[in-house]
């Protein structure tokens, strides 16, 4: 993050992008709203891991890069009649700075992503228990059918006869993608814990190509040597991260949430990306 306050240097391209911007030639592109998912758990031999995904070098957004999971609110993650365990959307509207409604399209975002990109299904048949086993072809097809749309999120729980576990997530941070990209997020990051006797990582072949378990702090050394490609957003988080050594520890963090947007400005003549 700390390069980030003196600032960032663009490719020279983004010179005239950055002062059409500036002198009102050109509208940002509107930021759609997003969730995205830390997925957390205790290794008894590294400690606090998280799994992370490295996108398709096809990708048209961060392509290459090692990303949580995570996506945009799809239209039908605000439908009716999706179980519900933990806090009320009113609860997350004020911890996410947002409506009801829109905090109730996060969360069930934040839970469908988690399930396609990961495999990791942060629901129950109670409110005090979660799927332990969503290994199989009928979890798969389901998870096939979200991706594909063919399925919402409210259509696979009331089938399958879960609640959502609204409870397991925490907030984390809230970032905005700067105006001068074309491909714009307005993302609030979670995190949760690994739920017992499920298993991450297999993977989506139409936009991840590798998934790893890893410290938050070795992830940022792996950047550091240009080893991995990390977005800003994300080398913050997982630099927060590495501050705490489990994974109850990263959830019970008294987290104050505050909008991250860097922008873009013209020094010396070169487009800067700074906080």
């Amino acid at each position: 993050m700390s390069g980030y306050e003196q600032g960032v240097k663009l490719p020279p391209e983004y010179r005239d992008v950055v002062r059409d911007l500036r002198e009102g030639r050109t509208q940002p592109v509107a930021a759609r709203p997003a969730a995205t998912v830390v997925v957390a758990r205790d290794d008894a031999e590294h400690g606090l891991q998280v799994f992370l995904q490295r996108r398709v070098a096809s990708m048209a957004f961060a392509p290459g890069a090692y990303v949580f999971p995570g996506g945009s609110v799809d239209p039908r993650d605000s439908e009716p009649g999706v179980g519900w365990a933990g806090p009320a959307p009113g609860e997350w509207a004020a911890a996410l700075g947002a409506d009801e409604a829109l905090a109730r399209e996060l969360v069930c975002a934040a839970v469908r992503e988690t399930f396609e990109e990961a495999h990791v299904l942060l629901a129950g048949p109670t409110p005090d228990r979660v799927v332990a086993d969503i290994a199989g072809p009928d979890w798969a097809a389901d998870r096939e059918a979200l991706l594909d749309r063919g399925s919402s999120l409210a259509e696979f729980l009331r089938r399958r006869g879960l609640v959502l576990r609204a409870d397991l997530l925490r907030p984390w941070a809230h970032w905005i993608t700067p105006e001068i990209e074309s491909r714009r997020f307005d993302t609030r990051f979670f995190v949760a814990a690994m739920p017992s006797g499920q298993r991450a990582g297999e993977l989506s072949t139409m936009e991840s190509d590798r998934a790893v378990w890893v410290r938050p702090a070795d992830a940022v050394a792996h950047a550091q040597r240009g080893q991995w490609h990390l977005l800003p957003p994300t080398v913050a988080t997982l630099g927060e991260l590495a501050r705490y050594g489990t994974v109850a520890e990263v959830l019970a963090a008294d987290r104050e949430i505050v909008v991250v947007q860097p922008r873009a400005e013209i020094i010396g003549g070169e487009a800067y990306l700074v906080l």
